[in-house]
């Protein structure tokens, strides 16, 4: 037996092979998972599930082959109001992978995906990481401070490309000096 949150709401899932499971399953708003075979109140079960890429998913063992189902995706399709077809991708609004309550659950287009994963504070810990880093890099302050003054040089005689072999690193590496995305600390 379940015990309800309250304002919590339960919606069945129904997946290509749902009828030929013993078992029924359903998402709630509050963010849990749960199965049961005749009601959800009197034989329901709450389920933990798996966790895959750090989201909590279903992994169901059907007739068309294994089934994974992932809960944030199933709780976004019933409780969040999808804008347009555009909108293919459900985001955590507080990055939170493991929080699946329906008011943390937003749809987006890929772009926004993008832009939300920029604020992510796993994303500006790495950032902040490599921007401190001083191990295994190829270059040095000093290399990188000549580099940026030949790139802005407008009578300079090296390509990129040439750049890039006399310093021993890639030619992607040259544009991304260029346009901050490496080296950005150095002036």
């Amino acid at each position: 037996m379940i015990k309800n949150i309250q304002g919590e709401k339960w919606k069945q899932l129904q997946f290509d092979g749902y009828k030929s499971l013993r078992r029924k399953y359903a998402v709630s708003s509050m963010g849990r998972a749960a199965s049961y075979t005749k009601d959800l109140n009197e034989d329901g079960k709450i389920l933990n599930g798996s966790v895959t890429s750090g989201y909590r998913t279903l992994n169901l063992h059907l007739d068309s082959g294994n089934g994974t189902i992932y809960l944030h995706r199933e709780i976004a399709k019933f409780f969040c109001k999808k804008p347009s077809p555009r909108y293919k991708y459900v985001i955590h609004l507080n990055h939170k992978k493991d929080d699946n309550h329906f008011s943390n659950l937003k749809w987006a287009t890929l772009e926004e995906v993008g832009i939300h994963q920029q604020d992510s504070p796993q994303k500006i810990a790495y950032k902040n990481r490599q921007a401190n880093k001083t191990v295994g890099l190829k270059l040095n302050i000093s290399q990188v401070r000549h580099i940026k003054e030949a790139i802005n040089n407008p009578k300079r005689k090296l390509t990129f490309k040439q750049m890039a072999m006399k310093y021993h690193v890639s030619e992607m590496t040259m544009y991304r000096i260029k346009s901050g995305e490496n080296w950005k600390r150095v002036k």
